[in-house]
């Protein structure tokens, strides 16, 4: 743990050394251009849109985007934080936000005056530091969906009706984890609730996996979760203290995992972060449902020979069905070669006129109402029914949604959790190991 913290704390420092004194300008920017990335190659169209709006409502303003890859592009933007050749602009995720804010590589926003009631509820919120300053301009949202093989359900004998009026408990598993098993089917054609099923020998498994979760457990553990009313810390944002020493949490957590036991959910060494996510399983024909976010939407939707559909996630022992609601922004960075020129861009991007556009890419979700409606249209055009995503965003009575953990020392938070819920995942260690683990963070918080 020790170990863990030094490093990043080391690495914390280097940057924060680093990005005060960084000049010069290696990215190729002008006065009259503004560089832009991020990381999502299906969006890249829409916001080459919006580039074209802006830049003609604009005139002498250019804007140049690059795309990268998720992993490359965390590893080149840290590196250009260092180096002097960041982006003015770039698309910044809740998990990394704190981190950015402390190293003070972020250039505040509070000029832009944006508004809590122009965007989707808790979305503009989120990007306010503690320090009161704005970092990040609403861009877009997600939520969690249980995405299924039609044919899969159908030769099973489950309904849409029934898949969308699922409940569960951490005793039994409930409905949930009743239609789960009856979608499993062993190599000899043997079903999950059937007798002789052999859980070591399965050919279609009822869900599949998606990893140990790391802290945030998005498309795993964290629709389950959310429907105890557990809450990842003290404060919706900014806590000190977080709660995966809670027992409500290890219950869910011990019978999660458990269905891997069971042999209803794909076990851990099914799992392959590079090339066996869940939505592989789910192509592959491996497995029959799986979670997931809506970024993911048009992917399912484009599984040659699959017909696949979507149902809300599962309501949980409060009676409220949950589902995490993410959303990304737009930052500025603090050592932008076209500073003036980046918050310009960003006003647009946040933008009814901007979020429009992208939405009716039918690609995500905008982050304005108006943006939401168009995406909806979009989707609807392709022949594709998103409700089981924005339903939890229009009925609070049903649905509960929450964010993403928003702490100080995102990096270690990950770095301790991760290996630990794949050890109770895939190594057999027990949730209660998860009690040191909870300690360690809560101790590098209070530093």
């Amino acid at each position: 743990m020790r170990l863990r913290t030094l490093t990043a704390l080391t690495g914390a420092l280097t940057l924060s050394l680093a990005s005060g004194c960084a000049n010069g300008d290696s990215t190729g920017s002008s006065s009259n251009t503004v560089t832009y990335w991020l990381w999502d190659s299906n969006q890249l169209p829409a916001y080459q849109a919006c580039a074209k709006g802006f830049e003609k409502e604009n005139p002498g303003l250019k804007v140049r985007i690059t795309q990268l890859g998720w992993n490359d592009y965390w590893t080149k933007l840290t590196a250009g934080f260092i180096a002097g050749t960041q982006p003015d602009v770039f698309t910044d995720h809740i998990q990394k936000f704190g981190q950015f804010v402390d190293l003070k590589v972020l250039e505040p926003l509070d000029d832009l005056d944006i508004k809590d009631a122009d965007y989707q509820p808790g979305l503009a919120a989120n990007w306010v530091g503690q320090d009161g300053h704005r970092y990040g301009a609403p861009k877009d949202w997600d939520t969690v969906a249980l995405f299924y093989n039609q044919k899969m359900a159908k030769d099973a004998g489950l309904t849409a009706e029934q898949l969308n009026a699922l409940s569960w408990n951490p005793k039994n598993g409930g409905t949930f984890e009743k239609a789960v098993a009856h979608l499993t089917v062993d190599k000899n054609g043997k079903r999950g609730d059937e007798p002789g099923f052999d859980k070591n020998n399965v050919k279609v498994y009822g869900l599949a996996s998606n990893g140990g979760g790391d802290g945030d457990g998005q498309t795993q553990w964290s629709p389950f979760t959310g429907s105890t009313d557990w809450s990842y810390t003290d404060k919706a944002r900014w806590g000190k203290d977080y709660r995966y020493d809670s027992k409500t949490f290890q219950s869910t957590i011990k019978w999660y995992f458990g269905l891997a036991k069971k042999g209803y959910m794909a076990p851990f060494t099914d799992y392959n972060i590079q090339s066996n996510q869940s939505n592989a399983q789910v192509a592959s024909g491996k497995a029959a449902t799986s979670f997931d976010g809506a970024w993911m939407i048009s992917t399912y939707a484009g599984f040659k020979g699959m017909d696949t559909a979507t149902a809300v996630t599962p309501s949980g022992p409060t009676g409220k069905r949950a589902t995490m609601m993410n959303g990304l922004a737009d930052s500025v960075t603090k050592n932008a070669h076209n500073k003036a020129g980046a918050k310009k861009w960003v006003a647009y991007l946040a933008s009814d006129t901007c979020q429009s556009i992208v939405g009716k890419y039918g690609i995500v979700f905008p982050a304005t109402p108006a943006g939401t409606d168009a995406a909806v249209a979009a989707y609807k055009k392709k022949g594709l029914d998103v409700s089981a995503f924005t339903e939890p965003v229009a009925d609070k009575k049903d649905f509960r949604t929450f964010s993403y953990p928003i702490t100080n020392y995102a990096a270690d938070v990950y770095a301790l959790m991760h290996p630990a819920m794949e050890d109770v995942y895939g190594n057999g260690k027990p949730v209660s190991s998860l009690d040191k683990v909870n300690n360690q963070i809560n101790f590098i918080l209070g530093q």
